[in-house]
């Protein structure tokens, strides 16, 4: 059974589960799917103050809360007990891209080039997690949800805007991978 679990599970069975999240929430407490707000009712329960978008009663919200930390601690145990002690391995062609930009580690899931402290002090770690990390927290912001909130509860449940969102994301995505990244690569 544990063998089971370590190894990848296939598209159509992670997607099934993943998919069948939004309607248990919503059998069971009329609830959506979504983990920005998370971040929203955390603020709102740790930092009481005159801010308007944080005065509501995040109370109502607390089972998001239990969501994410679920989340978080299933990730942990996964990382701890459940990884897969194989390399990863990558395409031939893109190992081969990748190192001709100066990315030789493709073994694991964080190249150390791109993901250590090192790189954090750099122009290109500037790039990658704070202005990353701010157009990510501002996107999510300003499109009233991040991915999985539109992709997963709002397509499914036929939301006009989570399908412009999906679509913008899948954009913003395939841009980034085709014209954007191999220019940061260089960095």
């Amino acid at each position: 059974m544990l063998e089971a679990i370590k190894q990848p599970w296939p598209w159509y069975v992670a997607g099934a589960l993943i998919g069948l999240t939004v309607p248990y929430l919503l059998l069971v407490g009329n609830k959506s799917f979504g983990i920005s707000s998370s971040l929203r009712h955390m603020c709102a329960a740790c930092l009481p103050s005159n801010i308007k978008f944080f005065q509501y009663d995040w109370r109502k919200e607390v089972w998001n809360l239990f969501f994410v930390g679920g989340i978080a601690l299933g990730a942990f145990m996964a990382a701890q007990f459940l990884s897969d002690p194989n390399p990863v391995v990558l395409s031939e062609p893109t190992a081969a891209y990748l190192a001709e930009k100066g990315i030789t580690d493709t073994t694991s899931l964080m190249p150390s080039e791109i993901f250590s402290w090192d790189q954090l002090f750099t122009l290109r770690g500037l790039i990658f997690f704070v202005i990353g990390g701010f157009m990510v927290g501002f996107g999510t912001r300003y499109a009233g949800g991040c991915t999985s909130g539109h992709a997963i509860m709002g397509l499914s449940s036929l939301q006009w805007p989570s399908l412009i969102a999906t679509c913008c994301f899948m954009v913003g995505g395939i841009a980034m991978t085709w014209l954007i990244l191999p220019f940061l690569l260089t960095l």
